[in-house]
C-alpha cells in the first residue's frame, strides 16, 4: 500500500467512532489492520455468544438471535435489491 493511500486526518465522525474503547478498536483494526483480523473478530464475536447462552441459558442464545434481525432484514433487502 502507498503512502497516497492512507489518509493523513480521519473525518471527526470516524475518530469519535474509533475512540470507542471495545467496538471501536476492533472497527479500526478491521479497517487499517490486517486481512485475517475479520475472522478473528468473529470467532471473538461466537465465543461471546456461546459463552453467554453458558452463562445466562437459553435467553443468552435467543436474545442476541433477535437482535440481529434487523441487520439480517436489511441484509437481504440489499442483496435482491440488485
Amino acid at each position: 500500500m502507498s503512502l497516497a493511500a492512507t489518509p493523513t486526518r480521519l473525518p471527526l465522525w470516524q475518530r469519535m467512532f474509533f475512540a470507542l474503547p471495545i467496538i471501536g478498536w476492533i472497527a479500526k483494526d478491521l479497517l487499517f489492520g490486517h486481512k485475517n483480523n475479520v475472522w478473528f473478530a468473529l470467532i471473538g464475536f461466537v465465543s461471546l455468544w456461546l459463552s453467554s447462552a453458558l452463562i445466562f441459558g437459553l435467553p443468552g442464545l435467543y436474545l442476541p438471535a433477535l437482535a440481529l434481525v434487523p441487520i439480517i432484514f436489511v441484509t437481504l433487502l440489499f442483496i435482491t435489491w440488485a
